[in-house]
């Protein structure tokens, strides 16, 4: 089968709102994709059975336009720091925590506190060691585990086994590869934690059961996955050190491929390991949100119209709708600089485009001053990306090649990792 260019890989995204999968063929292009909305199964977005529903019924879409047989690997991304308890069979045994719930048991806050080095992604109410911390006392669990790993049990059988990238902020140290022992010092039990693979390493073939019901053939492979974070950056195409992903949506998010990991908690940036490099990023509290603060979407477009991206407007702005900043600065004080304010709102908006660019490239230039590569293209996602004003702007201010995004699904990111993991395994 080396080297079988009719073989297909699958990759699932399961997201807050709803689930995503595409067949990819081996050089990356996608052949299917199919989509449902977790409401349309659920009205809680916590519930688990939703999420797997989702999950097959976007799946089941690619299924019925692909050749089944010629399926060779799957692989699932997830929220980063969902997680939930489950028996041995994978039964969930408490309501998920989503990404974004917090912990309000300051004791077992400041018990992580204590222990974990600063640099550790575990830190904070919504880690996902605090819910391990929080699920462990659920009678008869077995494991504690992610999203992405309970999916992927479905098609393995297995609830007790994860990827690198989800066990980051569960305290999984990336660099030494191992869930380090500061963690039982907290009081969590690691018998708890899962198995952690590299994400894109072969996990196990398919269940019996699995295959049987989705109608794929008994040597498919589950490759480990990864977040639903770092499956949209692999989404773009990006895979050489100094390539960095911008993500123009209501914040502006930079990420950079970089041949070593960097770690600054100050500000947020922590490492995700992607194969034998790292994938590091920060995200500013700058973005759509402050041109949505004065303008329609109808009116950005009426104005940049009338913008000319290659004069400078000679105004410095650092455009936030109130005081505070995570990246490139840290400081929860920062103010924001709007003024002065031209009378003409295409200058205004033209500046404000400025101030979010040369926020983005101070970015760049941080993530380099704390080991990173130099930054040598930029490829962007979100809807700022359609801009072509605001394109030529930061292509002016940040002075790399713009590269065009392969795909903005998050499920071609994973797809990319089941590729990899295919390969690896000897089935592709």
């Amino acid at each position: 089968m080396s080297g079988d260019q009719n073989a297909l890989v699958v990759g699932i995204d399961i997201g807050t709102s709803g689930a995503r999968s595409v067949a990819m063929v081996p050089d990356g292009t996608i052949v299917a994709s199919g989509a449902a909305k977790l409401a349309a199964f659920s009205d809680d977005h916590r519930d688990p059975v939703g999420w797997w529903k989702a999950v097959r019924a976007a799946l089941g879409e690619v299924l019925e336009a692909v050749d089944r047989r010629r399926i060779r690997a799957i692989s699932i991304d997830g929220t980063s720091g969902t997680m939930l308890p489950v028996s041995a069979d994978g039964a969930p045994l408490a309501t998920p925590m989503m990404y974004n719930d917090p912990v309000s048991d300051r004791t077992m806050l400041d018990a992580i506190a204590a222990h974990a080095p600063k640099e550790s992604a575990a830190h904070g109410a919504t880690s996902g060691l605090a819910k391990v911390l929080l699920f462990q006392s659920v009678p008869d669990v077995f494991r504690v585990i992610h999203q992405a790993d309970w999916l992927a049990g479905h098609f393995t059988g297995l609830y007790d086994v994860s990827d690198e990238n989800n066990a980051l902020k569960t305290g999984y140290d990336p660099v030494a590869r191992c869930w380090p022992e500061w963690i039982s010092l907290t009081g969590a039990r690691i018998d708890l934690l899962p198995e952690v693979l590299p994400a894109g390493a072969p996990v196990a073939t398919i269940s019996a059961a699995a295959a049987e019901a989705f109608g794929l053939t008994p040597d498919v492979i589950l490759v480990a996955g990864t977040t639903d974070g770092c499956a949209s950056f692999l989404a773009t195409g990006a895979d050489r050190p100094g390539d960095g992903v911008s993500a123009l949506g209501t914040t502006l998010t930079v990420k950079v491929l970089s041949d070593r990991a960097l770690f600054a908690p100050e500000y947020g940036l922590y490492s995700h390991r992607i194969g034998d490099m790292w994938l590091a990023g920060g995200a500013s509290n700058t973005g759509g949100v402050v041109l949505a603060e004065y303008f329609s979407a109808e009116r950005i477009d009426e104005l940049s119209a009338r913008i000319d991206p290659a004069v400078d407007s000679g105004l410095d702005y650092y455009p936030l709708t109130k005081p505070g900043e995570r990246f490139p600065i840290a400081d929860p004080n920062l103010e924001p600089r709007l003024t002065p304010r031209p009378e003409d709102d295409a200058m205004f908006l033209k500046a404000i485009f400025e101030g979010i660019a040369g926020i983005e490239s101070l970015a760049y230039h941080r993530l380099t001053s704390f080991g990173g590569p130099k930054l040598g293209s930029i490829r962007t996602v979100g809807g700022g990306a359609r801009n072509a004003a605001w394109s030529a702007i930061r292509a002016r201010k940040l002075g790399v090649p713009f590269l065009t995004v392969r795909s903005e699904e998050a499920a071609a990111g994973t797809a990319r990792l089941a590729l990899a993991g295919a390969r690896q395994a000897g089935v592709l």
